[in-house]
């Protein structure tokens, strides 16, 4: 019995301890305040207490929400007409596909990808909604032009 009680006085006196040691995150003092500091190209910083700030927003040229990295990969395309292809879209600004004029130059413009390929065509990936799609656009036309051919598009390798 008298190993009993002293089993349980030794569990119980190690289930303290370890509790007792277990780390707490840091508490910031009450008075700190999380801010944002700004640095411009000229060097100068301006620091803004994020409690004052409403909203952050960013703007631009191409007022873009996605970069590059986005459409790094391979895509299968819809071509317009019930048939797929494939477009490769790679870090260095190069694109490849496995119909017509394998080898183009693309960019981000806006949250689009942009290709156009050495044949004249040109392709956009678009986000619409959850999903995306390739719109397709012959040599002369631009990207604001109605689409020759419109087709699903799908990341399948990142």
């Amino acid at each position: 019995m008298l190993n009993l009680v002293g089993t349980i006085f030794a569990v119980t006196l190690l289930t303290v301890a370890a509790l007792a040691a277990s780390p707490k995150p840091p508490q910031a003092p009450s008075d700190a305040q999380v801010s944002i500091v700004i640095i411009f190209k000229d060097g100068h910083q301006q620091t803004f207490a994020m409690s004052d700030v409403a909203r952050i927003e960013f703007t631009g040229a191409s007022d873009s929400t996605v970069g590059p990295d986005y459409f790094l990969g391979k895509w299968e395309v819809g071509n317009g007409s019930s048939g797929t292809f494939f477009i490769k879209l790679e870090s260095n600004g190069e694109a490849s596909r496995s119909f017509g004029a394998s080898h183009g130059i693309w960019s981000v413009v806006g949250d689009e990808a942009r290709i156009s390929w050495d044949d004249g065509w040109h392709d956009a990936i678009r986000r619409i909604g959850e999903a995306h799609e390739k719109f397709a656009f012959a040599p002369g036309a631009t990207f604001s032009d109605k689409p020759d051919n419109v087709g699903d598009a799908r990341k399948i390798e990142p």
